[in-house]
């Protein structure tokens, strides 16, 4: 039976992520960064594609865990009939080679452990060649190598390596597995004690730089850690999650690879980022937004790999069952072919945005703008699969035509702002007709809404960005009352969904049925907020709060029938849409 989604904890060392259960097992990790294939696959299968177990031989789940202060370094407590023991699990950032460095230490009494590894490369497809190297256990399989240093002495059982040990008080037993191309010499392996000790430093002098002072403090650093755990150093770009198909819906089929970066998150993440005081990582996320969009704007895609690959073709993992069933099990994203309407508009406001908070002035960044405005002048009324990349037929959802509107508008406000070189006139002409379209089709007068397409009877979360952009003010009617009809039609007991996926004769092209979307909640907290609502505002936040599991993470959706998180997680969206809401409420 697959553990709850909520009850595993992130590791990451800024290139890749692992994922540890409150069992001890190490149920996800990639290798060598977020993208790359699974040798511990289990998350979406069984112990038999992949893990690493690490607990007391008497089994059980922890009795507590939590992160070090201000760091990403877990700490599990076991406390059993024989006495107590302490497992400290982390990746060290990434220095010449990746490393995951787990810890037993005996905290009373005498405890009996149990450690068992299985190492599948591939997502749980390759059983790897495993031998003894120096004393220590060296997997290889095509490309990938692995080797396990440890005082312990693992033992082959079946198809695993394992061993039982015991620690009493006061002792210490150090593992460390550490990756490298098996092309490779065997790289310098982290020494335990000494990473650990550079670990913390590393996630407290972080955190030291953060200038959230609002409420919610203890909130808004964790989620801030998590997104920073999500960025891969080397470029700047952030995944949206850690994962591939934890799916929307138990047992079905609503399963996607968050493992890339997204365009539109862009605006979002800018604004979480320098509301915590974090303009080094702010830029960082700019400079590789426009390596990423550089080139013929046709050609602009919704998402990129963490390296601004462009290719990210879409297969399905046969042989992984999928978590909790639901399958199938996706690696890349076909989504990444779609015409997706707002990104230009998007990708228009988050440079702009960056200009604003006073990011280093880049020459090339308001050349790649008034590309993308060029394309978007002529495109802005073609239809699209929207925001929510449904694989229905394209419609002309309001939402794209919004941030069309966006894109000009921040065009428009850049060259009477900063005095920046554009046709003016033209650009505010175009403003204005793409803002009477929307209103006079996208807008329902009888229900006193703006629909999810032109003509839709459907609503749609992303409506609530409407005053957010600026589009229309917050007190303009037509927002108040569009606010009020997504609240209506799209809670489900507490929380907001993105759509009805059946309106419309199934708007999304796609079986079943999903969770409530938790960036989409936030936004609705946002829009009661800015409407005047302010008290329910600060309600429905606190219910989000509320959803994160003891270690402050959040998933991508909610499932309030059956009490769950679902989707990929840690979900970037749902982090920053808890940063900003913070500082807006705080405000």
């Amino acid at each position: 039976m697959s553990k709850r989604i909520e009850d595993y904890a992130l590791l990451g060392d800024l290139h890749t992520a692992a994922l540890v259960g409150r069992d001890g097992s190490v149920d996800w990790l990639c290798l060598p960064r977020f993208d790359s294939p699974a040798c511990f696959a289990a998350l979406l299968g069984d112990e038999g594609h992949g893990r690493w177990l690490l607990a007391p031989a008497a089994g059980g789940t922890c009795t507590s865990w939590r992160y070090r202060e201000d760091s990403l370094v877990l700490e599990s407590e076991w406390r059993t009939d024989a006495g107590t023991v302490r497992v400290l699990d982390f990746m060290p950032p990434r220095g010449e080679a990746a490393d995951v460095v787990r810890i037993v230490e005996g905290v009373s009494g005498r405890v009996r452990m149990r450690t068992e590894l299985r190492l599948r490369f591939d997502y749980g497809h390759i059983l790897p060649w495993v031998r003894h190297d120096d004393g220590d256990l060296r997997a290889v399989a095509g490309p990938d190598a692995v080797w396990l240093r440890t005082p312990v002495v693992l033992e082959p059982q079946g198809q695993q390596h394992q061993a039982e040990f015991e620690v009493a008080a006061g002792e210490r037993v150090p593992f460390v597995l550490t990756y490298a191309p098996s092309h490779q010499p065997r790289p310098r392996q982290a020494e335990a004690e000494r990473a650990l000790a550079e670990t913390e430093a590393f996630w407290r002098g972080w955190l030291a730089h953060c200038s959230y002072r609002g409420e919610w403090q203890s909130e808004v650093r964790s989620s801030l850690v998590l997104l920073k755990a999500l960025t891969y150093a080397p470029t700047g770009g952030i995944v949206a999650a850690a994962t591939t198909s934890l799916p929307e819906q138990l047992g079905g089929p609503r399963n996607w690879d968050y493992r890339f970066s997204w365009l539109r998150d862009a605006t979002f993440t800018l604004q979480a980022l320098l509301g915590g005081g974090y303009t080094k990582e702010a830029k960082a996320w700019r400079d590789w937004l426009l390596r990423a969009v550089a080139g013929d704007p046709a050609d602009l895609q919704i998402m990129y790999a963490v390296d601004g690959t462009r290719r990210l073709t879409e297969y399905t993992v046969d042989w992984l069952p999928g978590y909790a069933g639901s399958s199938p099990v996706r690696v890349g994203n076909a989504a990444a072919g779609q015409f997706q309407l707002d990104v230009w508009g998007e990708t228009i406001d988050g440079l702009y945005q960056a200009r604003q908070a006073g990011l280093d002035s880049d020459e090339d960044a308001w050349a790649v703008q008034r590309v993308l405005l060029d394309f978007l002048e002529g495109h802005w009324q073609d239809d699209d699969s929207s925001l929510w990349e449904v694989r229905g037929p394209r419609r002309p959802f309001v939402h794209s035509k919004v941030m069309a509107w966006a894109g000009v508008d921040r065009a428009v406000r850049s060259v009477e702002q900063d005095g920046l070189d554009g046709p003016l006139e033209r650009w505010r002409a175009l403003r204005q007709q793409i803002h009477d379209e929307v209103c006079t089709r996208g807008y329902d007068a009888d229900r006193r809404t703006f629909t999810q397409s032109y003509g839709s009877q459907g609503l749609d979360a992303s409506l609530l960005l409407i005053p957010r952009v600026g589009f229309l003010g917050w007190d303009d009617e037509r927002v108040v009352g569009t606010v009020e009809a997504v609240g209506r039609e799209l809670m489900h007991e507490g929380f907001l969904q993105r759509y009805d996926p059946s309106a419309d004769g199934g708007v999304d092209g796609l079986p079943g049925t999903e969770g409530a979307f938790l960036a989409c909640t936030f936004w609705y907290a946002d829009a009661l907020h800015g409407t005047g609502r302010t008290d329910e505002a600060r309600q429905v936040f606190e219910r989000l709060l509320a959803l994160r599991n003891d270690l402050g993470i959040l998933s991508e959706e909610y499932d309030p029938t059956s009490g769950r998180q679902l989707g990929n997680v840690p979900q970037a969206f749902s982090h920053v849409g808890l940063v900003n809401t913070a500082l807006r409420l705080s405000s």
